[in-house]
Parts: structure tokens; C-alpha cells; sequence
């Protein structure tokens, strides 16, 4: 299929993630032009639309969708105004980049799914950005060759400096370790059965009534076993690490520093403080492939599918943490379009 021209992209939501991908799209992403952006505060839509020549500014994603120069949608509004948000872009037959959650809950999810599959092929891609992360691209690609022989244990660690004053307890595994439940389904390519979240006394640094740390255990259809340390209140940075064992050998990411200094009888590095930090690289890299493939009249990366199947995950680690226990997970067989 012959490639279109300049992208003309909706970017619906204009917070901290949307604007950073408004400025992603104008200044670093090729193929592609910021046609208009949509946020329920106007003011707001419109300082970020005077940014960008030719971007004009909506309340409402229906409007900008049936713009003449909008030829895609990006997604990054709050979690619970997606799934509506992807449904109209499926009516306008537009492509999709969705930032994780897919939705809030795998009810919600599915019926995106099935949506999706009405059409009869794929139009969304969900923003899971550590697949396009160097260090785990390198690890993914490590466990394929079988070097390491089967994958036995995944071990991952995830957390933030501090967590935002509307954190929940729930919220760090719906919000947090979604992400280790998408990239422990794609290093491993296993699907997740059961989830069992432990419960350590919680930081002295952690907020009232927030249960941070957290300890989170999968288990998976191919026989191995993922561990996620949460700890959203570390006080001294970002960090997300994750280490295979493998029946032959192991390998683990995350502990590279750009510069390591040596001054005065100390040496170190820096941490980076936020996730957008941590992986600027990794969303320049996915919103470029997004919208390379989009030009080709392709879709590609982490599908609907993937964004349903960490929904289920999420809901039953949120069960474990608020009743205890393992709770299994409940997914719907896996559609043909998604392979």
C-alpha cells in the first residue's frame, strides 16, 4: 500500500502525557503533524493548540475525529473516558494509539475487543512503551534466541520516588504493575492464570491508608513464576528493573547509568525521578513505529487484546490485595484477529 503523506493526528487529552505527546509528534516524530488536540478544559486545549501551526483546539473527540485533516488518534486521557474515545475512532474507521489503561476494567476492555473484531481488523495499538525500551527490546530478543533455555522465574521491580496524593492501594496494581503484567506476557509469551498479592508492613514514608510496598506474584500458562516488587514511596527515584532466570543461565535490566562519576572518596551515578524520564527514548520509539505502520495502512505492537488481558490480570491482583490470597484470572478465549 502506497504510504500517505504527513499524518494529521488528534491527540485526545492534553495533561502531563498527552502535551508531552503533542511536543513528541511536533518536534521529534517524523510523518506526522499534530491536526488537533481535545481536552474537557478549553483553556487549556487551546494554549496547547497555539503551540503547533494549523492545530486547532475541541472539547469534544467526535468533533476533532470528523476533522478533514485528521487521519489518526492518539489517546492520552484519564483511563475512564477511553473506551468511549476508542469506539468513536473505530466509527470514523480511524487508526489508534491508546496509552495503557485499554480501559479501567476488563469488562470495559472486552468490549473493545469485540468491537474491534466487528470491524474485522486491528485499528488500535495500546501504549505499553517498555516494548519499545532498548534494554528490554535486548532481553526480549535474548529469550527468543533459547540461549538461556526455558524461562523459570522473572523477577521485576518497579518504583517511584512518590506516589501522587489521589494514589490508591488498588491503584498501584492497576496503575502501576499493569506494566509488569503486559511485559511478563511478552518476555515470557505466556498468558497470566493467578495472582497472589503479599502485603508487607507498609513504609513509614507511605501516605495514611496506602498499602505501599506491595509484593505481587504471577503465574503463568507456560509453568513460570513473575514476582513484581511495588514500592511507590522509595523516596530516592524512578527505577524499574527485571531479571530472567532461565534453566541455563540469567540475565537482568535496568541497572545501566548514562555517566558514573568517581570524585572525593564516593562514586555514582544519577536516578532518573519520573517515568517519562526513565523512558523518553522508549515513547519516541513507539510513537515513531505507530506511526510509520499507520502509514503503511498497517497496525502493529501491543493489541486490544493485550490491553483486555492486563485489565483481567489487574482486577484479579486487586482482589488478592483486597481479600487475600491467590485469586485466578478470568479471560475469554483469545479471538483469532489477535493471533
Amino acid at each position: 500500500m502506497t504510504e500517505r503523506a504527513t499524518l494529521g493526528v488528534a491527540v485526545i487529552g492534553t495533561g502531563k502525557m498527552g502535551a508531552d505527546h503533542v511536543r513528541r509528534i511536533h518536534e521529534v516524530v517524523s510523518g506526522a503533524r499534530v491536526s488537533a488536540v481535545v481536552d474537557v478544559d478549553t483553556e487549556r486545549a487551546k494554549q496547547i493548540a497555539a503551540r503547533v501551526d494549523g492545530c486547532t483546539a475541541h472539547t469534544d473527540p467526535a468533533s476533532a475525529m470528523a476533522a478533514a485533516d485528521v487521519d489518526a488518534v492518539l489517546i492520552a486521557s484519564p483511563g475512564p473516558a477511553h473506551e468511549a474515545a476508542l469506539l468513536q475512532a473505530f466509527e470514523h474507521d480511524l487508526p489508534v494509539l491508546c496509552e495503557k489503561p485499554l480501559t479501567p476494567d476488563a469488562a470495559s476492555a472486552l468490549r473493545v475487543v469485540e468491537a474491534e473484531q466487528r470491524l474485522g481488523r486491528r485499528r488500535a495499538q495500546v501504549g505499553f512503551m517498555r516494548r519499545y525500551d532498548t534494554e528490554y527490546m535486548k532481553l526480549k530478543s535474548l529469550l527468543e534466541t533459547g540461549q538461556l533455555g526455558r524461562p523459570l522465574m522473572l523477577h521485576n521491580r518497579h518504583r517511584n520516588a512518590a506516589s501522587p496524593p489521589f494514589f490508591t492501594s488498588s491503584m498501584l496494581i492497576s496503575d502501576s504493575v499493569a506494566h509488569e503484567t503486559d511485559v511478563t506476557r511478552w518476555l515470557l509469551g505466556h498468558e497470566i492464570t493467578a495472582v497472589t498479592v503479599l502485603r508487607p508492613t507498609p513504609s513509614v514514608n507511605a501516605p495514611d491508608d496506602l498499602q505501599d510496598p506491595q509484593f505481587v506474584v504471577f503465574e503463568t500458562d507456560g509453568g513460570a513464576l513473575a514476582d513484581v516488587e511495588i514500592f511507590v514511596n522509595c523516596g530516592f527515584g524512578y527505577q524499574v528493573q527485571a531479571e530472567a532466570v532461565c534453566e541455563r543461565g540469567t540475565a537482568r535490566i535496568g541497572d545501566g547509568h548514562a555517566m558514573v562519576t568517581n570524585m572525593a572518596g564516593r562514586w555514582g551515578g544519577t536516578i532518573a525521578q519520573d517515568f517519562v524520564e526513565r523512558f523518553a527514548d522508549a515513547y519516541d520509539r513507539e510513537v515513531q513505529a505507530w506511526v510509520d505502520a499507520t502509514r503503511r495502512g498497517e497496525v502493529t505492537g501491543p493489541s486490544v487484546w493485550d490491553g483486555y488481558a492486563a485489565a483481567a490480570v489487574c482486577e484479579a491482583g486487586v482482589r488478592s490485595l483486597n481479600e487475600g490470597g491467590r485469586t485466578t484470572v478470568e479471560l475469554v478465549e483469545r479471538p483469532a484477529l489477535y493471533g
